[in-house]
């Protein structure tokens, strides 16, 4: 369970903070805060459950600054009761707004300790299983809470993670759909009957299996998605019957604590969802060496994802990993559709999805003309301040990606690359369109995750489909055509876990499976394939 702890001088230091930003209108908090100052709820050290905590709208948008938010796991304490857990630590993680450095929320340090008794809080809850349609109403309670507090949470996603509001709303959103398609899956969760006659052996007999929980389950979400990655996590867990242990990114803990919240608030029992904010090797070597973990998700990186994999051989690891994500333009495709995509999905979110498009394959009877339709496109793109109902590019995470990405970019300039549009020296980073990089530069081999497009022309399909497929990536990848013989042969040849046609490989559906091949991952998400990775099948044989 979520709790928080809330101190007078965290209460007064709120007060000031409120007065020291003069934020106008903002009266209600005021003296809601005030009047507990006066009248504090609790003890000092007593634990308040989330849906009691003080919230704070900062300027520019209505943000949970948590005073003191502490992730408790509850422990079943056999016939004793709940008893609440709290860190061991009082150093606290600062959440701050990448556009403007400025604290947006805090969370207290967990470690190792704290993962051990977040995984003994879930092991116990798996003596009392939740029966499919208790998780399926839970499931579909959540999604309503979400429709309720959707612009809470798009506001904290906007707040934490830098991504433009208008985006943030449309994440929120979809964690509604990634809850609702969870609900549906939890039941109708089901084996398969054994066509047992089908042999002399099965003669007389009949046999069936059970879908049956793994166990519990070690849950690492990346920061980019800080809302819907975690959800597809938590929502098909509830929905196969496993808890879980959550360690959210540290950069954007916020969103995946009221979400959490959300689920208390729908009715989920203690012990059936435990997060954890703090070093990611601390609480990963802990979530990979305790073997009551059967399973761990992660979303991220690909060498850390594998380096897990690699660590824990006995468990079940599902991963869903980088890309570097090509599109191939046909001469005979629609170019205005095409720059039209293209434009948009290689820079949402400052490029900072897996999927986001980076390079971009024309034929090059068609490269004039997708140069003059796609550039303007891109330079129209506002680039600011996230809150801004306007902005279509916000700031990358932290200024160690920005200097990563500005020397990627130099490097590819200095082995040839045309620069057409956009700036590695702004701040935040504007839209930066290359030409002519060589495909051994970083901006094209490697996974930028910033706002970096590469243009590059090639002779024949083959020719692009061979420079596609040729990276250790193989997340999802598009094709913009006039022919479906084409569009078919794209799908036969490229070696990605999806190919998108006429759409650019950045739409996703939180119904589809989704996830990569090579060195993208080993997984596919989306509630009703996620939910059978998740369970075990269990055979029954009965003599007739």
């Amino acid at each position: 369970m979520v709790e928080v702890h809330v101190r007078d001088d965290h209460v007064r230091d709120a007060v000031d903070d409120l007065v020291r930003q003069r934020v106008h209108g903002r009266m209600k908090e005021l003296v809601e805060l005030r009047r507990r100052l006066d009248h504090p709820r609790v003890d000092e050290d007593e634990p308040v459950p989330m849906l009691d905590r003080v919230r704070e709208a900062w300027p520019g948008g209505a943000v949970d600054h948590e005073l003191a938010r502490q992730v408790d796991p509850d422990i079943v304490a056999g016939e004793q009761g709940r008893e609440h857990m709290t860190t061991a630590t009082d150093q606290w993680i600062e959440v701050r707004s990448p556009y403007s450095g400025e604290v947006v929320g805090r969370a207290p340090t967990s470690g190792a300790d704290d993962a051990r008794r977040a995984i003994d809080a879930a092991a116990r809850v798996l003596e009392s299983p939740l029966p499919a349609h208790e998780r399926a109403a839970i499931l579909d309670r959540v999604a309503a809470l979400l429709r309720e507090r959707h612009e809470d949470m798009a506001q904290t996603i906007c707040a934490e993670a830098g991504k433009p509001i208008k985006s943030a709303r449309v994440e929120a959103s979809r964690a509604i759909s990634t809850y609702t398609f969870a609900a549906v899956e939890a039941r109708k969760l089901a084996g398969d009957v054994v066509p047992m006659g089908a042999s002399e052996a099965g003669e007389g007999k009949i046999a069936f299996t059970l879908r049956r929980p793994i166990g519990v389950i070690g849950a690492i979400s990346p920061f980019n998605f800080p809302c819907n990655l975690v959800a597809h996590k938590l929502a098909p867990a509830l929905a196969a019957g496993c808890p879980v242990v959550l360690k959210p990114a540290s950069q954007t803990p916020l969103s995946a604590l009221l979400l959490a919240e959300l689920e208390q608030e729908a009715g989920l029992p203690a012990g059936w969802l435990n997060v954890v904010v703090g070093p990611s090797g601390e609480i990963g070597d802990v979530l990979v060496e305790d073997e009551r973990v059967r399973m761990i998700t992660f979303t991220g990186s690909s060498g850390v994802g594998w380096g897990i994999a690699e660590r824990a051989a006995r468990k079940r690891v599902r991963l869903e990993l980088g890309n570097s994500t090509p599109v191939v333009v046909a001469a005979d495709a629609d170019l205005d559709l095409a720059a039209t995509k293209l434009a948009a999905n290689a820079f949402s979110f400052a490029g900072q999805s897996c999927i986001s498009v980076q390079r971009i394959y024309v034929e090059r009877p068609a490269l004039d003309g997708f140069l003059e339709r796609f550039l303007p496109k891109v330079e129209a793109l506002v680039v600011g301040d996230p809150a801004d109902e306007a902005t279509d590019v916000g700031p990358v995470i932290d200024t160690g990606a920005r200097t990563r990405i500005a020397e990627w970019v130099e490097e590819a300039q200095a082995a040839g690359a045309r620069l057409l549009a956009g700036s590695a020296d702004a701040d935040p980073l504007h839209p930066v369109v290359l030409a002519e990089a060589p495909e051994s530069a970083r901006v094209v081999c490697d996974e930028v995750f910033g706002p970096v497009c590469v243009v590059n022309a090639v002779d024949s399909l083959e020719d692009a489909y061979a420079r596609a497929n040729g990276t250790e990536y193989g997340l999802q990848a598009g094709i913009f055509t006039g022919s479906i013989t084409t569009a078919l042969a794209a799908a036969e040849t490229l070696e990605f876990g999806g190919v998108t046609v006429n759409e650019a490989p950045t739409f996703r559906a939180d119904q589809m499976p989704y996830g990569g091949v090579k060195g993208s991952g080993n997984t596919r998400e989306g509630p009703a394939y996620t939910i059978r990775e998740m369970t075990e099948e269990r055979l029954v044989v009965l003599q007739a």
